[in-house]
């Protein structure tokens, strides 16, 4: 009887200690972190610059004066499947290069995250039908914030989701005007997409840490993406036309990687 209760002791210690060791000793509950988020454009593996001349496939050459686009609807998914989304209101950004630091980094800062051991991140180009169908009155201050970005062309038509300005050179035209205004249009052409990212190792989000995530946006791929687009025919000027702009948010979805991760 001895040796079966010595057993069943040494047993009971063995499946706890297996349960400790799941779980690292680390008890999260109840806590929450801040997570930085480092948008960097650049083009090809050169930093992306105002006024710089940058060549296509195709050798047209473009050069921008604007480069901004909508990003929305951020989740994590931790080590475990579990998925963390940030509060709605709050879960939609500008990135525009115009508020780069030196680096060419554009900041987005999420408060009041879940702690956990997050390895993968998702989130959208542009506005989501959901959100476009709470109305005017349902966009918050965001509305304000993209007409005062120049990410809106009327409520009736809708947002603004990727905002490029500038000229173009071809070997039949020279300083063309360049316009990539692509969005959905209302609920008639929806080019809303949604991106999911692996991360390279896990961000340890906690109350007394600000990990990092460092995203590079590849702009050249908008036009040499999964489609080469020509601006000759027709891709200098993108605004509501079904099948430009789908083109556009297609190529979009593959320009965005992670270059790597701090846990501070």
């Amino acid at each position: 009887m001895k040796i079966l209760k010595l057993s069943f002791a040494l047993l009971l210690c063995a499946i706890i200690s297996s349960c400790s060791n799941d779980d690292s000793g680390e008890d999260l509950t109840g806590q929450t972190g801040e997570l930085i988020i480092k948008f960097d454009n650049g083009v090809g593996d050169q930093d992306f610059i105002f006024g710089t001349t940058y060549t296509k496939s195709n050798n047209e050459s473009y050069q921008l004066e604007t480069l901004k686009y909508l990003i929305s609807n951020i989740t994590l998914t931790d080590s475990e499947g579990n998925v963390y989304t940030y509060p709605y209101n709050d879960n939609i950004f500008i990135i525009s290069e115009a508020n780069a630091n030196n680096a060419g980094e554009i900041y987005v800062t999420l408060n009041d995250v879940d702690a956990a051991d997050y390895t993968e991140i998702s989130f959208g180009i542009g506005i989501d039908q959901d959100r476009f169908a709470l109305g005017a009155d349902g966009q918050g201050d965001f509305l304000t914030t993209a007409e005062e970005e120049g990410m809106l062309w009327s409520w009736a038509t809708g947002y603004r989701f990727t905002r490029l300005d500038g000229t173009y050179s071809s070997d039949i035209a020279t300083d063309e005007a360049l316009n990539i205004h692509m969005g959905s249009v209302g609920t008639a052409i929806d080019n809303y997409r949604e991106v999911t990212l692996t991360l390279p190792n896990t961000v340890l989000v906690r109350e007394d840490s600000s990990p990092q995530i460092h995203i590079v946006a590849d702009i050249a791929l908008l036009f040499d993406g999964n489609t080469s687009v020509s601006f000759d025919e027709g891709y200098s000027q993108v605004h509501v036309d079904e099948t430009t702009t789908g083109v556009i948010a297609n190529n979009a979805m593959e320009m965005f990687s992670v270059h790597h991760i701090h846990n501070d």
